[in-house]
């Protein structure tokens, strides 16, 4: 008699190319519809608009929050300025200060809005690579929540270091810079044994303790390359996007309120400690 062997065929299963969480893929497509509406739609006029009364102007909160009056703004802009460009400086200035209206809804909206497509595509793959880890430990609500948080955290620390500046500040970029720090806590991590009997993967990883943060070197190096990062682009080459230079303090204020923000809406215990049932 001959004995009959069957081998059992495991079923392939095809891994999407993009495994995103659905409200990562969610925020970046709606950053590419915004802005290719405004390319599309919007006329240079309307475009410009549409900068203006979404867009945060540090100038515009000093005047409606800071008690600083809109003349001592222009003058001390016509004081800054060229010859070439002081009437069009403080033209510009009047008609966003004009009204006194603070708009606090800004420090949302800026993070909307982009100076190019090469400004968004940054955005885009960084929002991808930081937002997922989060997104796939905390959930879309807290995800939502801690981008919303370090947008408004990178407006207020570009606010208070520049509150006379009157061209106006736009990217996701704060947001991102939250979610990076965020990430940190946990990234950065031992790999442990899961349950199942496997490597943990990152997102599921314990979160560090402050001390244990602090003396980690992969973290260090990762904190130190991106303040240089920053540096870099900020201060010796300045790289325009659109027509503007990289805001490193909306990236250093959205980076610290992601970093202090995470540790109380962390769904996961810290290192050391366990679930309580």
């Amino acid at each position: 008699m001959k004995k009959l062997s069957m081998t059992l065929r495991q079923p392939r299963v095809r891994e999407p190319v993009f495994n995103l969480p659905v409200v990562v893929t969610a925020s970046i497509l709606a950053l590419v519809a915004f802005h290719a509406f405004r390319m599309v739609f919007l006329s240079e006029e309307a475009d410009f608009q549409t900068v203006i009364d979404w867009a945060v102007i540090p100038a515009r909160w000093s005047v409606a929050y800071g008690g600083v009056e809109s003349r001592e703004i222009v003058r001390m802009l016509q004081e800054g300025a060229s010859e070439d460009s002081l009437e069009p400086i403080a033209a510009f200035a009047q008609y966003v200060l004009g009204d006194g209206e603070g708009r606090p809804w800004t420090a949302l909206t800026y993070a909307l809005l982009h100076g190019s497509w090469t400004h968004v595509l940054i955005n885009g793959i960084w929002l991808a690579a930081f937002g997922t880890p989060i997104a796939r430990r905390c959930g879309a609500g807290r995800f939502l929540l801690l981008s919303a948080l370090s947008a408004v955290g990178g407006a207020v620390l570009y606010v208070a270091m520049n509150p006379m500046q009157v061209f106006p500040l736009v990217g996701a970029s704060g947001a991102v810079s939250g979610l990076m720090a965020a990430a940190a806590w946990f990234m950065f991590a031992p790999a442990t044994w899961h349950w199942e009997g496997r490597l943990t993967e990152p997102h599921e990883r314990p979160r560090q303790g402050l001390g244990d943060l602090v003396r980690n070197r992969p973290f260090l190096i990762f904190l130190g390359v991106w303040f240089a990062t920053n540096y870099l682009f900020a201060f010796a080459q300045p790289i325009g996007v659109g027509e503007g230079t990289i805001a490193w303090e909306a990236h250093v204020g959205g980076f610290l309120v992601g970093l202090v923000v995470f540790p109380w809406i962390d769904p996961l215990p810290a290192q050391g400690r366990r679930l309580s049932a």
